[in-house]
């Protein structure tokens, strides 16, 4: 019985060494063919009779990519934009067109967005290097724009699935309170293990301002006012002075 079975892996070995050297011929001549035409190859190894049956073993595989490899040069511009004062380019994304893609589209674009941004970031910050104006500085707004906006759309995606399945409207439930210094702050729930009016813990965090606070809120809300009124005040005064030093200066909208 022990000869018969080492018979048995033998010829199964032999078997399988043929048909590896059936495929490697097919690729190399498949290899061969595709270079005198200039065509990406494809991997197709072929095999027959197994064990005495006809079967045929079917492996394919594509070496294509469906994206241009450049390593490091993705952070760079297109060679043809190289030099170019202006350099031309589309509108940002707006919400409607990007509501009614998939979400495996807006994946796709979500990645293709981060790296127009880290591109165009590079560019900007050789061109400070190189102390020359940066080629349509105005991309790189449009490229945020579109981020934002993308975000925006999946996160109403989420908000809605999220009321289907909940009837909640935030990922964590929770309320509006307002602590002893009289801030108002928004509280996520939490899970404990005993109720609230047992919990220690949570009876110390203190939802509540007492009243002798009060004139320390109108304090600091005047403050936050004055801060406001000063800065306004500023920024008007340095406007004046630049339209007297530079009549020709364009006001900026208010």
């Amino acid at each position: 019985m022990a000869v018969s079975s080492a018979g048995r892996v033998v010829s199964l070995c032999k078997q399988f060494q043929n048909i590896c050297r059936l495929s490697s011929h097919i690729n190399t001549q498949t290899a061969a063919a595709a270079a005198r035409t200039n065509v990406k190859p494809y991997i197709c190894s072929r095999a027959k009779s197994w064990c005495g049956n006809q079967v045929s073993l079917l492996q394919t595989r594509s070496l294509h990519t469906s994206v241009v490899r450049r390593g490091l040069d993705e952070f760079f511009d297109s060679p043809e934009n190289w030099g170019e004062s202006k350099v031309k380019s589309g509108a940002p994304w707006t919400a409607k067109h990007l509501r009614a893609k998939s979400n495996e589209d807006l994946h796709k674009l979500w990645y293709v967005l981060l790296k127009e941004k880290n591109m165009l970031l590079t560019l900007e910050q050789e061109s400070k290097r190189q102390r020359v104006q940066m080629p349509s500085p105005e991309r790189i707004r449009k490229v945020e724009r579109s981020i934002i906006r993308l975000e925006t759309v999946v996160k109403e995606r989420e908000t809605a699935l999220r009321l289907l399945q909940t009837g909640q409207e935030r990922g964590r439930p929770g309320a509006w309170r307002r602590n002893v210094f009289g801030y108002n702050y928004w509280y996520r729930f939490k899970e404990y293990a005993i109720p609230w009016y047992m919990n220690r813990r949570y009876k110390r965090k203190r939802f509540y301002t007492p009243h002798f606070v009060q004139p320390h809120i109108r304090l600091r809300i005047e403050k936050f006012l004055r801060d406001r009124c000063r800065k306004s005040n500023l920024e008007k005064k340095t406007l004046a002075k630049l339209r007297e030093k530079f009549p020709q200066m364009k006001v900026p909208a208010s």
